[in-house]
């Protein structure tokens, strides 16, 4: 059901740690909703037109903040999260400069996500968690 005029139903900002599993959630959230259904995009790409958009790589309160005006109530806030051993295993290495910079630590504080996506290894836990926002998506298109 594609909507007429005017912006996306649904605005996901995903969020997460270098090696966290962003880009891998985001994906497979649209490979079980569709590319008919949702769009991932990244913040150096413009924004189009789409029934949902999932905005892999939030980084500081100022995007979140923009989203929010601009996209009001649709705008849903997802923090992917991974334990140093899933992320040291996955090749993260720590580097001072990027991991404690604002684009790595800008919403470690935020405190207030809509969801919260618990990426450690654990294969059926991610299913349940990526099902339960299949089932929200749906229910906002």
């Amino acid at each position: 059901m594609a909507q007429l005029g005017g912006g996306p139903r649904l605005v996901l900002l995903f969020s997460g740690k270098r090696k966290s599993g962003k880009d891998f959630v985001t994906e497979a959230l649209q490979s079980r909703l569709g590319a008919d259904i949702c769009a991932i995009l990244r913040l150096s790409s413009p924004l189009k037109e789409q029934y949902a958009q999932l905005v892999s790589d939030t980084r500081r309160m100022s995007d979140i903040q923009w989203f929010r005006e601009v996209y009001g109530p649709v705008t849903q806030t997802v923090r992917v999260v991974a334990s140093e051993q899933s992320r040291q295993q996955r090749g993260w290495v720590f580097t001072s400069g990027v991991d404690d910079a604002e684009s790595e630590c800008g919403l470690d504080d935020f405190g207030d996500f809509d969801w919260v996506v618990e990426n450690h290894g654990d294969g059926q836990h991610l299913e349940e968690q990526l099902e339960n926002l299949v089932e929200f998506v749906h229910s906002r298109l």
